[in-house]
């Protein structure tokens, strides 16, 4: 007889532990995402851009969303991440050879605000009585 323990969980496959893992992560990972932008938002000479409520509350919007919400957010980050870290490496090599990458750092800026902000649309809409919350 083979015995299988319970597991606690979303009600969609993904395990509470993994999915508290995985949530976490994307709050970590999104939070380094805003530190680059903003690195590379004065390289770029872009006015102190104020993070809004709405970027600083995603990770825990997508995170009451639908599973498939939540893995395309993840595959986002993922992807922004991919195109930041080189992106960032190569404009601080411009800077610290002295020479003038503000045009390559616009580039990087507005692909960076583009991506954010098809990210950031992954988040359910909210009623009038605001965001979708489950127990």
């Amino acid at each position: 007889m083979s015995v299988l323990t319970p597991g606690f969980g979303n009600g969609a496959g993904r395990p509470l532990a993994r999915q508290t893992a995985q949530a976490n992560a994307l709050a970590m990972r999104w939070a380094a995402l805003s530190d680059a932008g903003t690195v590379v938002a004065t390289l770029a000479g872009v006015a102190p851009v104020k993070v809004d409520q709405a970027v600083k509350s995603f990770p825990a919007q997508i995170r009451d969303a639908e599973p498939w919400r939540q893995e395309l957010a993840e595959n986002g980050c993922a992807d922004l991440a991919a195109i930041m870290e080189p992106g960032l490496a190569a404009l601080l090599a411009i800077n610290a050879r002295g020479s003038n990458g503000r045009a390559a750092a616009e580039a990087l800026w507005e692909e960076f605000t583009a991506a954010r902000n098809a990210i950031m649309a992954l988040v359910p809409p909210a009623g009038h009585m605001g965001p979708r919350r489950s127990a």
